[in-house]
């Protein structure tokens, strides 16, 4: 059976995120793409993802939007509440999982979700 280019893109993209061990941009992986697929499938191939808890959504500190690999998530499950590095340096996202913040809101806030990056230079550029 032929697979679709879709079904390719959805390997290759998965493939690329495990691969980086830093967050990506849709433009980063367009480029890493090299024309496997155009934009929009791209789009949707990182959608699905994101709804099979197979990747998760990281915005960058200057505000670009990023994508990085789950590691405890599910379809039912994300689990996210961990630190965002963001190298000013060389602009890498790096989820860091050994810290998770706590955030104490007055009595009538529910959180539902935290999304915290913190900026500065990583160890790779120090």
């Amino acid at each position: 059976m032929k697979q679709s280019r879709n079904t390719i893109a959805r390997k290759e993209i998965t493939k690329l995120i495990h691969e980086s061990g830093v967050a990506l941009s849709h433009a980063e992986l367009q480029v890493l793409l090299d024309g496997l697929c155009d934009r929009v499938t791209t789009y949707r191939v990182l959608e699905r993802l994101m709804d099979e808890g197979i990747i998760h959504k990281v915005v960058d500190i200057d505000g670009t939007l990023k994508y990085a690999e789950c590691h405890t998530c599910t379809t039912e499950i994300h689990h996210h509440d961990h630190l965002h590095f963001s190298c000013e340096q060389c602009k890498t996202v790096t989820c860091v999982e050994d810290v998770e913040p706590k955030i104490k809101l007055p009595v009538n806030y529910k959180v539902h979700k935290i999304n915290l990056t913190v900026s500065g230079i990583c160890p790779n550029c120090q």
